[in-house]
């Protein structure tokens, strides 16, 4: 075989009509749709997917492959991290107590997304939780409470009704704690309220 052998470079797309502050940092691969706005201190990681009419506020931080829906608004103090999805016009807060002549800004509270976490359509985040590792909220939910590792949580307030495979899959534990992700094959744990993984060499 002749010649050289070149691989193209994943290429960061903005449409013209976003605005992306200076200052702010997209990873390459990346793709910010209509409409959306980034704000200077903005940190978006790798592959990220950005929908149209989204704001990203300073100081948020989003890692890699996050896929972020249509009409969707991300405040200071927000966290989220890899291969999480936010549905469209989900709701982020970040104060709990807002009034419009009262100046909160050093009230913020940190909310936090492990990865692969996913957020439905129109479900809301109250400030200062923690969603775990491939968690799942509901469409129309509101969080305003901590949610543990592959719970599945819808409501409002949202309550926990299950469990969720990392392949988006609905977990049934058996007497022994034990469940498989009818999706991918994935074998999970159920100890103490608390999923886990199974090891490939357990049985």
């Amino acid at each position: 075989m002749t010649g050289v052998q070149t691989c193209a470079l994943p290429i960061l797309t903005i449409h013209p009509s976003s605005v992306v502050d200076d200052g702010a940092t997209i990873g390459e691969g990346s793709r910010i749709w209509h409409f959306t706005h980034i704000m200077p201190k903005a940190k978006l990681g790798k592959n990220c997917n950005v929908g149209q009419n989204v704001f990203i506020g300073n100081d948020v931080t989003i890692g890699s492959g996050v896929k972020i829906q249509n009409n969707v608004s991300i405040y200071t103090s927000v966290e989220i991290e890899d291969h999480c999805f936010l549905g469209p016009s989900m709701v982020f807060t970040n104060v709990n107590n807002p009034r419009s002549n009262i100046e909160r800004k050093d009230e913020f509270k940190p909310t936090l997304l492990k990865k692969g976490s996913s957020v439905g359509a129109n479900a809301t985040i109250v400030c200062g939780v923690t969603l775990g590792e491939y968690s799942f909220v509901g469409a129309g939910a509101v969080v305003t409470k901590d949610i543990p590792d592959y719970g599945m949580v819808v409501g409002n307030p949202a309550r926990q009704r299950g469990w969720m495979s990392a392949f988006g899959e609905r977990l049934h534990f058996d007497e022994k704690g034990e469940a498989t992700c009818p999706g991918s094959g994935m074998k999970y744990r159920l100890i103490e309220n608390k999923v886990s993984v199974l090891e490939s060499n357990e049985s």
